[in-house]
């Protein structure tokens, strides 16, 4: 689907990044508009969490170009917020889960300065909008694995973005956790904001996301959920990987009850 560049948010030109020489993605152009939900969905290896870095431009690009409101992406950094696999991340470091959070101020503090009484407070309300206001004090290696994920949403709160790029935030959490995280997200959106997701699963892509890119290596599908999310480029995108799931992309009525299945 190509939109129409008054409605494009970022702008992403004939990408191709390659690691040691081998291409991880091929040309990918797609455009994405502001203030949606959007899954960048594909098999293992596809290439979703290299889009989601040349985005927020953490890798070298090969070729092609990354735009947001038509700047390059060094220019609007500071409203950009990236929330990376948990995973990817040293939970042993000694430091608090208020120290995490007040992490996400620095981009607005003048160089050599402290954090003060304002970002304490939008650091609090960041943790109380995550549910976890009463675990500001407690070193970030006591925490479960979704309370850790959490944290690190909080984080990406209390830096004020326009933009939350997030790397399979439900990987490995608690349903009350998945829960929790999609509501937060349902409110960026329904503030403006834009959340682009790496998901990994379909079956609830289309009770979730408004908006989404189907990837393997190159392309294969970027537009609204309802029209892209389909059995034809489901098995473009997966091909044998699918088995199963090839059926999700009619599952209107059988996505409820997957929900509801998950949750007994």
């Amino acid at each position: 689907m190509t939109m129409n560049l008054a409605d494009t948010f970022i702008d992403i030109h004939d990408v191709t990044v390659a690691y040691d020489k081998r291409p991880v993605l091929w040309d990918v152009d797609c455009q994405l508009p502001a203030g949606k939900l959007i899954a960048i969905i594909g098999p293992n290896g596809a290439g979703k969490t290299t889009l989601l870095k040349a985005i927020m431009g953490l890798v070298p690009l090969i070729s092609g170009e990354v735009r947001i409101h038509g700047e390059p992406v060094d220019r609007v950094r500071k409203r950009i917020a990236y929330v990376p696999q948990r995973e990817s991340v040293d939970w042993t470091f000694p430091v608090n889960v208020l120290d995490v959070v007040l992490m996400g101020r620095y981009g607005h503090l003048p160089l050599f300065r402290r954090p003060v009484q304002l970002d304490l407070e939008i650091a609090h309300q960041a943790l109380e909008r995550v549910g976890l206001k009463d675990f500001s004090k407690r070193q970030i290696s006591q925490l479960s694995g979704g309370q850790q994920q959490r944290v690190f949403l909080a984080r990406a709160l209390a830096q004020e973005p326009d933009l939350y790029l997030m790397d399979e935030p439900f990987s490995g959490v608690d349903i009350a956790t998945e829960d929790k995280i999609i509501q937060v997200l349902e409110q960026l959106r329904n503030e403006g904001k834009t959340v682009i997701l790496v998901h990994h699963d379909l079956q609830t892509v289309q009770s979730r996301f408004d908006w989404v890119v189907m990837v393997n290596m190159r392309k294969i599908a970027s537009g609204p959920t309802e029209e892209v999310f389909t059995s034809e480029n489901l098995n473009t995108t997966f091909g044998a990987q699918l088995n199963i799931l090839s059926k999700v992309a009619d599952l209107s009525k059988q996505s409820g009850i997957i929900r509801h299945n998950r949750r007994v």
